[in-house]
């Protein structure tokens, strides 16, 4: 039969500076990744607004000016205008503009908690405050995802303070 101990569950130190070094390098390693895929997003969906809003552009202009042209040219005008159509809803649907900037945003926001990993991890001791505060702004980098446009002057504040 095994016996407990009288007194509280022994957890791991987290005031241990080489457990401080390790998960501060975890965070930065973290950080670069998530920096360089909000990148490559924010790229990648540049495109696809292009894709289909010049090209809805495009046929709209070509449509309207084949309707005025001439009766036979009708129902290919009307084709055109319902690929242009098409495409608009789908630029609409994606809302590619608002995913651009909400993944440019992400980005600052992982670039931000890779630099402060990094000044915590020059520094020639850390402390459990620095892995806190490098935490912080890791949720913050999540939540940039999601969040709107800060106002202009405005400084990103940790929710709920």
């Amino acid at each position: 039969m095994a016996t407990t101990s009288a007194g509280p569950p022994v957890s791991p130190s987290w005031n241990e500076p080489c457990r401080l070094r390790t998960e501060l390098e975890r965070l930065r390693d973290e950080a670069i990744r998530q920096k360089d895929l909000a990148h490559r997003r924010a790229d990648f969906w540049v495109k696809v607004d292009i894709a289909l809003g010049f090209p809805a552009a495009l046929l709209a202009g070509a449509s309207g000016a084949a309707g005025l042209a001439s009766v036979d040219a009708r129902i290919p005008a009307a084709l055109l205008a319902l690929i242009a159509a098409g495409c608009a809803a789908g630029a609409g649907f994606l809302r590619g503009d608002s995913r651009r900037v909400a993944n440019k945003r992400a980005r600052q926001a992982w670039a931000a908690v890779e630099a402060a990993a990094r000044m915590k991890l020059a520094k020639e001791r850390a402390v459990l405050e620095d892995l806190g505060e490098v935490l912080a702004g890791r949720q913050l980098a999540l939540a940039a995802y999601e969040g709107e446009d800060s106002q202009p002057g405005a400084s990103p504040g940790i929710p709920g303070r």
